[in-house]
């Protein structure tokens, strides 16, 4: 994602729930944070919410986690397991805002779906 989209997907890749806590999984792009907590930031809120989060304007998130002061918009989609809970998530930072739209999220759920079901979680 992140080199077929360098411009719009700056940072791309997957944090893994890890008891109460999203893990960094592979990614692509600079560094970025190691673990965050559920419901903090868009990573965690979006895994509190088992939502896929799309956040024209990361500055006026609410208890965003700024990993990189370059981010300026954001998507994160939850993988989900068998039972429906997050197991990981994809998540998408770009340098611009509002970069990300109803297209990228329909694709985005679309591979977090096949993901789930080829990752048998």
């Amino acid at each position: 994602m992140h080199a077929a989209f360098p411009e719009t997907y700056w940072w791309a890749g997957f944090y893994l729930v890890r008891g109460d806590e999203l893990q960094l999984g592979p990614f692509q792009g600079p560094v970025a944070c190691m673990t965050i907590r559920r419901g903090k930031g868009v990573c965690g809120t979006a895994w509190e919410r088992n939502e896929t989060l799309v956040v024209a304007d990361v500055d006026q998130f609410p208890g965003h986690i700024a990993c990189s002061s370059e981010s300026r918009s954001e998507i994160v989609v939850p993988i989900r397991g068998d039972g429906g809970e997050v197991v990981a998530e994809i998540d998408v930072d770009s340098r611009e805002l509002a970069a990300f739209d109803e297209v990228d999220r329909l694709y985005l759920e679309n591979i977090s779906k096949i993901l789930s079901a080829e990752l048998a979680f």
